[in-house]
């Protein structure tokens, strides 16, 4: 990376870098600090200072941990998807066993639910 190591512990310690820390107190970095360090060494060859380059990154990680959530929202609703039309499956047969057990183990209020998120899913 051709820096010091009093560099990459300044980085470590102004929050540009995290490491894990052995047990005999030595830090790790894994392979995504080098493509941070890669960004820092670019942004401070522009000019940018380590407090810009700091909300720079800090902003990064946010983008990219609404990105994440975006995802695990878009899981979750297929499996909404999957579960609500098993319970329409279940609800539009005729056996009357089924019904019953839709209607002892499911309230109301869930049925409704269930109506507009089919109506929203569409």
């Amino acid at each position: 990376m051709n820096l010091t190591k009093r560099t990459i512990d300044h980085y470590t310690n102004l929050g540009l870098l995290e490491a894990e820390r052995s047990p005999s107190n030595y830090r790790y970095y894994d392979h995504s600090a080098i493509d941070r360090i890669h960004l820092i060494e670019q942004w401070k060859s522009e000019g940018m200072s380590l407090v810009d380059i700091k909300k720079k990154l800090l902003d990064k990680d946010v983008h990219e941990a609404e990105e994440i959530d975006v995802r695990e929202l878009r899981l979750k609703i297929n499996g909404l998807k999957e579960d609500v039309s098993e319970v329409l499956a279940h609800l539009n047969k005729s056996d009357a066993g089924s019904q019953e057990y839709i209607k002892k183990n499911v309230s109301s209020e869930s049925m409704s639910l269930i109506q507009t998120l089919l109506l929203l899913l569409k």
